[in-house]
């Protein structure tokens, strides 16, 4: 699999990264996923201290130690959980990411983390030390990198401007096209996109048009347009995954799609979907197909 280079960074991730929220809880079939995944050339793996209230990160942890050296390992903070653990709240502080790193370290079983993310943001937060308690862990060698993961547009270019961020995560597939309005900015401050969200709720996947059928809507698209739209991707020469994925990684900005699986099946259809080459021609027709207005109601 092929590797690009993250933002201004000497770290390489695989084009495609296993989204590890989805992973089942045991870690037996956990692993397997995992194996499949690195048998197939995959060295990015997205966690988060706040998935199953800090559990994915052990399952991942325990996955992975063995092959630490061969592998990026990405996780996020941001996100307190309460005392009773059945809600969290949004804490940006020194204090909190700088408890939640050890925290997270101790149950990835790892000495560093490759890419650390801010698990979110909000224009009110102290935006000044959240980087310079990212800055300070870079220093200490808990964290060779770090990054946002938001759809804030406010929120990423502040962040951007003041630090040395080389990650940015948000949603962005065929069917929702709003961050191609933001790229100049990624690329402007040489950060990458990591994408989640690729195939769009399984939309742009073999069963697309069926899913489509029983929904109601999917963000500005009414059930009719959805439908149509699919159905008109569908007649391209090429498969709708395989188009997805292609059209994602055709952009200059993309770092690597980040996938969920929860299952090897799934997994080794999204590897096959990526194998699938797609003709430029093909791309430039489901980029059309899919044209829309930029959107605006996620300025605040």
């Amino acid at each position: 699999m092929k590797k690009r280079q993250l933002g201004k960074s000497d770290i390489y991730v695989s084009e495609i990264g296993l989204g590890c929220m989805s992973l089942p809880s045991n870690q037996i079939d956990a692993d397997k996923i995992i194996q499949v995944a690195l048998e197939n050339g995959i060295n990015y793996f997205d966690t988060a201290d706040l998935y199953n209230k800090g559990e994915n990160e052990k399952i991942v942890g325990n996955a992975l130690k063995s092959n630490r050296q061969n592998i990026i390992l990405a996780t996020k903070v941001g996100n307190r959980l309460n005392n009773s653990g059945d809600g969290w709240s949004w804490d940006p502080t020194k204090e909190w990411i700088t408890d939640a790193v050890h925290a997270s370290l101790k149950r990835l079983q790892t000495d560093y983390i490759d890419v650390y993310q801010l698990h979110g943001g909000t224009m009110e937060d102290n935006v000044e030390e959240v980087i310079d308690t990212m800055e300070s862990l870079q220093k200490e060698g808990l964290i060779r990198e770090y990054g946002i993961s938001s759809i804030r547009p406010n929120v990423i270019d502040r962040f951007l401007r003041k630090s040395n961020a080389v990650s940015v995560m948000m949603q962005y597939s065929l069917l929702d096209r709003r961050p191609e309005e933001w790229f100049s900015l990624l690329e402007d401050h040489q950060a990458s996109l990591f994408t989640r969200g690729t195939v769009a709720k399984g939309f742009l996947t073999a069963d697309g048009l069926n899913r489509a059928i029983k929904t109601k809507d999917y963000l500005s698209y009414t059930q009719k347009d959805l439908v149509d739209t699919i159905k008109k991707l569908q007649t391209l020469e090429a498969p709708i995954a395989s188009i997805a994925l292609q059209f994602v990684l055709q952009r200059k900005v993309t770092g690597s799609l980040i996938i969920g699986a929860s299952n090897s099946e799934q997994l080794l259809e999204s590897i096959e979907a990526y194998k699938q080459q797609v003709p430029d021609t093909i791309l430039l027709q489901a980029a059309e197909i899919t044209k829309q207005e930029l959107y605006t109601e996620h300025r605040v």
